[in-house]
C-alpha cells in the first residue's frame, strides 16, 4: 500500500477504505484551491495539518499531479510523523462519480 508514491484514484478509494476501518484517518489535500467533487479536502495549511494524528495519511493532488509528485520530498520532510502520497493524474484524471463496486460473495 505504501510501496509506491503515487495512488491512483482506485488505490485512494480502496486504501482510505482499508485504512479508516483500522482507524487511519486518509486525508486528501487539495494544493491549487479547486475542491474535488463527491469528496471531502482540506485545503493545504501546514499548521492544521500536524494538528492531526500522526498516523494519518495525506494524499496531495494538483492538476495533473506531476507537481505533488515533485514536491512529495518536501511533503515527507515537512510532515516526517505522517504518510504522503501524491494523487496519479491529479484533479484532471480524477473521475467524480466513480464508485467502488462491493464484491458479490
Amino acid at each position: 500500500m505504501f510501496s509506491k508514491d503515487e495512488w491512483t484514484q482506485v488505490e485512494l478509494l480502496k486504501n482510505k477504505k482499508l485504512l479508516e476501518k483500522d482507524g487511519i484517518k486518509v486525508i486528501i489535500v487539495d494544493t491549487i484551491l479547486k475542491p474535488l467533487d463527491n469528496l471531502e479536502v482540506i485545503t493545504y495549511n501546514p499548521y492544521e495539518m500536524n494538528l492531526y494524528p500522526k498516523d494519518t495519511v495525506f494524499v496531495f493532488y494538483c492538476d495533473t499531479g506531476k507537481s505533488t509528485k515533485e514536491r512529495l520530498s518536501y511533503y515527507k520532510k515537512k510532515f516526517p510523523n505522517h504518510k504522503c502520497i501524491s494523487l496519479k493524474g491529479g484533479r484532471a484524471y480524477f473521475r467524480p462519480n466513480f464508485k467502488l463496486l462491493e464484491e458479490l460473495k
